[in-house]
């Protein structure tokens, strides 16, 4: 059986859809639906509903997926074995912005230079999306912000803690003296959009402490909450290393009042997936430049 069939019918599950497919695997539509044809003749069994608005997996479709991940694996751990004794290859990670941002290129960096071979493709994702992304395929690698327990089949591996501050800009009212959780509840926050961790876990708290509902504006770029948070507009929640030099030119202040506990930084793995050198050679090099950088 050829594995483009099957690469192609989990393209099209992942999708719902045969043109987004057709988009991600670089494929005309007429392509991806002989392939899928194809696949369900040697079955002998329809594995996607066509319905007007897309695609979706009948019953022997969802059975189909797990197998083919199994198959798809078992391919590329042929090829990395026997074609070359060096890491190579493209991975995908998902991770949180501010470590794609802030953490992550220097270890791309060693990487390009210890394993030319290798190519890794940064997808900025919320703890939901990474463990959805993992879970599915989309990323061979995950890593998560987050205190969140993993979904089975899928295991965290710890790398360490990033220390999270509550910021805001010196001429902002919550610098000049310490406040409670109800007082903090009356101001404005600019935090990232939901699904970090760090922020969800902030606005739990806050929530829980207070009868006041806090003014929250949600954002998908982090540069957004930190220059709202600059500007004087209200308070974020930020990772340290992604404001630290606005600390450290004043452009922002730390409210030590309530201590914001450090999140735990975690790769996440299927453990249903055999891990190839490559990804060995990528949480390895990732791991190493995370405590180099502390």
């Amino acid at each position: 059986m050829e594995t483009d069939l099957l690469r192609t019918f989990l393209a099209v599950g992942r999708r719902e859809s045969f043109t987004a497919a057709a988009a991600e695997l670089n494929l005309v539509q007429s392509t991806v639906t002989s392939r899928v044809k194809a696949l369900e003749k040697a079955l002998g069994a329809r594995l996607l509903d066509r319905l007007p608005d897309g695609a979706r997996l009948t019953d022997a479709g969802q059975r189909a997926v797990d197998h083919a991940r199994t198959l798809l694996d078992a391919e590329h751990r042929l090829i990395e074995d026997t074609a070359s004794t060096e890491p190579a290859g493209e991975v995908v990670i998902g991770a949180p912005e501010s470590v794609c941002a802030y953490r992550l290129p220097r270890a791309v960096a060693a990487l390009r230079q210890q394993h030319p071979g290798i190519t890794v493709h940064l997808i900025p994702a919320g703890t939901r999306e990474t463990f959805q992304g993992v879970l599915e395929g989309r990323f061979e690698l995950g890593l998560i912000l987050d205190r969140a327990a993993a979904p089975r089949p899928l295991s965290l591996l710890p790398i360490g803690t990033e220390p999270i501050e509550l910021v805001a800009a010196p001429v902002h009212p919550s610098t000049r003296e310490e406040m409670t959780w109800p007082e903090l509840a009356e101001h404005s926050y600019f935090l990232l959009e939901e699904g970090c961790g760090y922020s969800d876990e902030f606005v739990r708290e806050l929530e829980r402490h207070s009868p006041i509902r806090p003014r929250i504006t949600r954002f998908g770029s982090i540069e957004a909450a930190r220059s709202c948070a600059e500007a004087g507009l209200g308070l974020s929640v930020l990772p340290e290393v992604a404001c630290a030099d606005a600390l450290q030119n004043h452009r922002l202040r730390t409210l030590p009042h309530p201590p914001r506990p450090d999140a735990p930084l975690a790769f996440v793995l299927d453990e249903r997936r055999w891990r190839s050198p490559t990804v060995e050679a990528i949480t390895r090099t990732i791991a190493e430049s995370f405590h180099t950088d502390r």
